[in-house]
């Protein structure tokens, strides 16, 4: 295969191989589970592999949008008819899209291969799984917003059934938590902000006139002030409540908590980072002067996220639901970052999407092997596995040391360049962010001493470490940590040529 031919089919080849996985499984017998999950793993790999070639492949130096492809789909009858179709299968990465396709195929072969263990209907589970992997990269590498939408909501829907037949009800002293509140309470929220989302599509597309969805050619309209301060506000927390933005992000860590393992990695790992997303694709790049004027309330939201998460997992007795409040604390970095609108605080948030996502989804599939292994998230009846759990501990302190921060690893890259831009920026906002970075240093150590450290429990005597593909697929993701703390450059450059050029249409627009 030429490398021609590959740049030229790489994106549409993308999305395609979870869709082909997902066929190939369901023309797979039920009983034959050991095929199921090679397949799945071996889509997996597949499209890990090709997601690294578009990453390692984008030049830099070029920027811009890479690796294009437009196929024709569907004309609009009527005033809007103009030759040319309204929706165009339009692919390309930027520096942005870019490292965000390699994070979504480094979930998507990690979870499969976590996923082994599901054992109820698997085959369907897989197909769900698949899909929902097909329309994150749909999202990630679209450049039409009518396909951008449809791809958005096929990474959504499935999260519901995924959830309420394979996940876990928490129970409390007090309360308790089923699956399907979980589910519902996520979707409710999502399909929300989805409304609000679509409703500010249709109004660019009427707006512009061209007759279009094509996000490039929507960029050349200048859309009236007024226009965009109305709109804007739709897209931002359309999307914003899938990024977990505080006050719409109730769902996220009951969602978390809920999930099986596989889809709680891709839960925060990718799914949050569409909304993210979603905010600087479609709202920063088609309304820049609505995003000056709104970016002032995003920052501020962003850092009651920071805050109000890392206070939230201080109190937390669930090891799941630590991670869920974490999660929500870290995505408020990424939204300050990109309200900054400053090159290192953009660069910054887009790194830190990548960080915490492969940070995160190493978090849930530790958490995973501990619940496996002792069926209990009880942080109080959890106690000295590491006695027991050496390489489990050791990975999960990996997750622990890049979530505070720690020098080395892809955390502490991430958060220095949104500091960095916030405290040339917002500088009191880089403070009490700074506020949330110790309060999570603090969770993050007393969790990792009351778990895996001190006296060992007598329940826990008997435990058994990570088998060989939970720490095949662990070790993946901590070697991206390493990675990415060790040698950042080559991720912050790719990144920072994204960031400039969407700050170069904001300036422009302003």
């Amino acid at each position: 295969m030429s490398l021609e031919f590959l740049d030229s089919y790489a994106l549409v080849s993308l999305i395609c191989l979870p869709l082909a996985g997902a066929a190939a499984i369901l023309c797979i017998p039920g009983a034959n589970a050991r095929a199921i999950r090679w397949t799945a793993s071996g889509v997996g790999l597949a499209a890990m592999l090709l997601s690294f070639y578009v990453f390692a492949a984008y030049d830099h130096e070029a920027g811009g949008m890479q690796f294009e492809r437009s196929w024709q789909w569907l004309a609009m009858p009527g005033p809007w008819q103009m030759g040319e179709s309204a929706v165009t299968l339009h692919l390309g990465v930027d520096g942005i899209a870019a490292p965000m396709a390699l994070l979504t195929g480094i979930v998507l072969f990690t979870g499969a291969l976590i996923s082994w263990n599901i054992e109820d209907r698997g085959k369907d589970f897989f197909v769900l799984y698949l899909l929902l992997l097909a329309g994150v990269f749909g999202v990630f590498v679209t450049l039409d917003m009518f396909l951008f939408f449809f791809f958005y909501e096929l990474a959504v829907m499935p999260m519901y059934l995924l959830i309420g037949v394979w996940g876990s009800s928490s129970r409390f002293p007090t309360f308790s938590r089923a699956k399907e509140y979980g589910a519902m309470k996520l979707m409710i929220y999502l399909v929300a902000g989805s409304v609000l989302i679509w409703i500010a599509i249709l109004a660019v597309f009427v707006e512009a006139g061209l007759g279009t969805f094509d996000i490039v050619a929507l960029q050349q309209v200048e859309f009236s002030e007024g226009f965009q301060r109305v709109f804007f506000p739709f897209l931002m927390i359309g999307f914003g409540a899938l990024a977990g933005l505080w006050p719409f992000h109730t769902w996220s860590p009951d969602g978390h908590v809920a999930a099986p393992t596989a889809v709680s990695m891709v839960h925060a790992g990718v799914l949050m980072k569409l909304g993210a997303f979603g905010i600087i694709r479609i709202g920063m790049t088609l309304m820049p002067d609505g995003a000056q004027d709104w970016m002032p309330l995003l920052i501020g939201l962003g850092t009651v996220n920071v805050l109000y998460g890392a206070w939230s997992a201080l109190g937390q007795t669930d090891l799941k639901y630590v991670i869920g409040y974490s999660s929500v604390s870290h995505m408020g970095y990424v939204m300050m970052g990109i309200a900054t609108l400053h090159p290192l605080g953009l660069s910054g948030g887009v790194l830190q999407m990548f960080s915490h996502g492969v940070m995160t989804a190493l978090f849930f599939a530790v958490a995973g092997v501990v619940y496996d292994r002792t069926h209990t998230r009880d942080i109080g009846a959890l106690n000295g596995l590491g006695k027991r759990m050496g390489f489990t501990a050791t990975l999960f302190a990996i997750a622990g040391m890049a979530s505070l921060g720690l020098p080395g690893l892809s955390g502490f890259v991430a958060e220095l360049l949104v500091f960095l831009g916030l405290f040339q920026t917002y500088p009191l906002l880089g403070a009490l962010g700074i506020v949330g970075a110790a309060i999570t240093a603090v969770y993050i150590l007393r969790l990792m001493s009351r778990v895996f450290f001190g006296p060992l429990g007598e329940r826990w005597e008997d435990q058994t470490d990570a088998n060989g593909r939970e720490r095949f697929s662990s070790l993946v993701l901590a070697g991206f940590i390493l990675l990415v703390g060790l040698f950042p450059f080559p991720f912050v450059r790719v990144i920072e040529v994204g960031a400039f050029e969407i700050l170069a249409i904001i300036g422009d627009g302003g």
